[in-house]
């Protein structure tokens, strides 16, 4: 798949997600991870969608693949605290706060 098939993919399963075709948009969204399979974006979009819905061990699976392929984005770190707190786990949901917070600072001290 091409990058700008990939990222159209992923867009139109955002929109599908947008207007509340949440079937529609996991099944894209399980076509961009297959054909794409180092993509962030739509492991991170997965995520979001299946933790939207409560899949919360899809929404764990796509959510750690996404970290594996950055591990220093904010909101993925984010997204891993959420789902970990919905788990019932506080330690590891604190942990993935703490390392959204730590990453959003030196964001911005990079910022000036």
């Amino acid at each position: 798949m091409m990058p700008d098939e990939l990222q159209t993919l992923i867009e139109d399963a955002t929109a599908d997600y947008a207007v509340g075709d949440t079937s529609e948009a996991l099944r894209k969204l399980a076509q961009a991870t297959t054909a794409a399979p180092s993509s962030f974006e739509a492991w991170h979009a997965l995520a979001e969608v299946s933790f939207s819905v409560r899949q919360l061990d899809e929404a764990l699976r796509a959510a750690e693949h996404a970290h594996a392929l950055q591990p220093d984005d904010v909101f993925i770190n984010t997204t891993l605290s959420r789902i970990w707190m919905e788990r019932g786990d506080k330690a590891k949901a604190e942990h993935f706060g703490a390392q959204a917070k730590i990453k959003s600072w030196k964001e911005q001290l990079k910022q000036g």
